[in-house]
């Protein structure tokens, strides 16, 4: 029976990797996200003007935000292949933040970015800030700056459903883990459990992919992220264990623009107020079952 059920999955996905093949992304379990019509609506604010930001001044000449984000990871940044359009609760996020700074959030123009290309996309210009399970962390301080956070995540691992030895990252040694090239938690597998063969990808759908191919034992990253996966297919995916590592995600910011940064803080703390954060994550991630934390402090660490 699991393998009936399993064979009708892997099909459903091969369908879906021929749907996004212009994308140049592998298949993932089926888009399963929020319904449009249950999404907060956030006011925009009026007369809003940050003309000390270089960043927020383009935003503004040319009516939008464009913001990086993720396209595979449900729940939280997610494209839908057919329709183009993003949801999950860093979306929302991005939205927030737009609405708050004072540009309309249905007219941002949503750019995926690999993990690997973020500090990059951010340095080059190509996008004005990022919303994507973007862990803040020292050393990408020093290249990029970072508003929030406005999530506390925390690595784990995802295994199939009839997975039985591995319950942590103590039992990785020799298998085969994988993970997003670039990112936070392939570095700490790296660093902290070298005995794990590890295998990168631009993203996790494919991790995810390999998994359920049995080329791959087992998938790491954020638990907020896996959690998303398993929901999706619960007969065939699990998290197991605690998680491993404390991930407060964050707004990156062109570094510098420390204007842009502080109004991106001063935008999520009102929206914690007034209750829109809550609401964004009842509506995205509270989809899997998980109820809302409490919400970060914010880090408004001095301007660089």
């Amino acid at each position: 029976m699991r393998t009936t059920r399993l064979l009708g999955l892997l099909t459903a996905l091969s369908l879906t990797a021929l749907a996004t093949a212009a994308c140049g992304k592998g298949g993932s379990p089926p888009t399963k996200g929020p319904a449009a019509g249950r999404l907060p609506v956030y006011r925009v604010a009026q007369g809003f003007e940050l003309p000390e930001s270089g960043t927020w001044r383009k935003a503004k000449n040319r009516g939008r935000f464009v913001v990086g984000a993720k396209e595979d990871q449900p729940y939280l940044g997610e494209k839908d292949p057919a329709t183009g359009r993003y949801s999950g609760f860093d979306i929302e996020i991005a939205k927030m933040v737009s609405a708050s700074l004072g540009l309309d959030p249905k007219s941002i123009s949503f750019k995926t970015i690999a993990s690997a290309n973020r500090e990059t996309a951010l340095q080059n210009g190509q996008i004005d800030y990022y919303v994507g399970t973007y862990t803040i962390n020292d050393n990408r301080k020093k290249l990029v700056g970072f508003g929030g956070p406005y999530y506390m995540a925390g690595q784990g691992l995802l295994v199939r459903h009839d997975e039985e030895d591995i319950k942590g990252p103590k039992d990785l040694d020799g298998k085969r883990v994988c993970s997003a090239a670039g990112s936070t938690p392939y570095q700490r597998i790296q660093k902290d459990y070298p005995k794990a063969t590890l295998v990168a990808y631009d993203t996790y759908s494919v991790c995810v992919d390999n998994l359920l191919t049995y080329q791959v034992d087992a998938v790491t990253t954020d638990d907020a992220i896996l959690i998303g996966y398993a929901a999706k297919v619960p007969d065939e995916l699990k998290v197991v264990g605690r998680s491993f590592s404390e991930e407060p995600y964050g707004i990156g910011v062109p570094r510098g623009d420390d204007t842009l940064r502080f109004a991106i803080d001063d935008a999520l703390a009102a929206r914690e107020r007034d209750g829109d954060w809550k609401k964004a994550y009842d509506a995205t991630l509270g989809l899997s079952g998980v109820p809302a934390p409490k919400p970060p402090a914010i880090d408004r660490y001095p301007a660089s």
